[in-house]
């Protein structure tokens, strides 16, 4: 069988002893939105509003679409600590995508993103040579968490969220070279 013509797998179960994503599913709509209510976390972001109702559902319907989003949970406190997604997987590039991310506030500062984004690059580089992540140009605090990772500034762009006007987007890469002698360290 050959499977260099098969699209990846966007949305297995991946757990690590910090944290374990799980597929989002339509009937978690309330409990992500129970955590997305905090107008705290839209802050930084381009869709301040992204904490009220009809800008969530925006959002979720979004993430459903995409087929591969996660909810996060916090293995310590066994709670739903945020969401996160890969999209826009490119084969002739093997290029794909990490964004959507959000942490309820207990959850910043603490092992839970980056041991998410551990994994999720770990994921992406079984199938992937580059990962790509889009951080919003006003949020600081992800493009620091990013580059704590390795990730490197390679441009400018704007970019249109799902359903949403365009706002300029800092494109940060990993390539899988840089990974794999990274990792080492982690």
């Amino acid at each position: 069988m050959n499977l260099t013509n098969q699209s990846p797998d966007l949305q297995p179960i991946l757990q690590n002893e910090v944290v374990k994503l799980v597929p989002l599913r339509s009937e978690d709509f309330e409990a992500l939105y129970i955590v997305a209510s905090d107008p705290l976390i839209w802050e930084q972001h381009p869709s301040k509003n992204r904490y009220q109702l009809p800008v969530f559902e925006n959002f979720f319907k979004g993430a459903i679409q995409s087929k591969g989003a996660f909810l996060i949970y916090d293995l310590a406190c066994n709670e739903l600590a945020g969401s996160t997604r890969f999209y826009d997987w490119e084969e002739t590039t093997k290029t794909i995508i990490i964004g959507y991310t959000f942490f309820a506030r207990k959850f910043w500062g603490t092992a839970v993103n980056k041991s998410t984004k551990k994994l999720m690059l770990d994921h992406a580089f079984s199938f992937a040579d580059k990962v790509q992540l889009h951080v919003a140009a006003i949020n600081i605090r992800s493009q620091k968490a990013i580059e704590k990772l390795g990730a490197i500034k390679i441009s400018e762009q704007a970019v249109a969220y799902f359903g949403e006007k365009e706002n300029l987007n800092f494109i940060y890469q990993i390539n899988k070279e840089d990974w794999d002698l990274r990792t080492n360290s982690f």
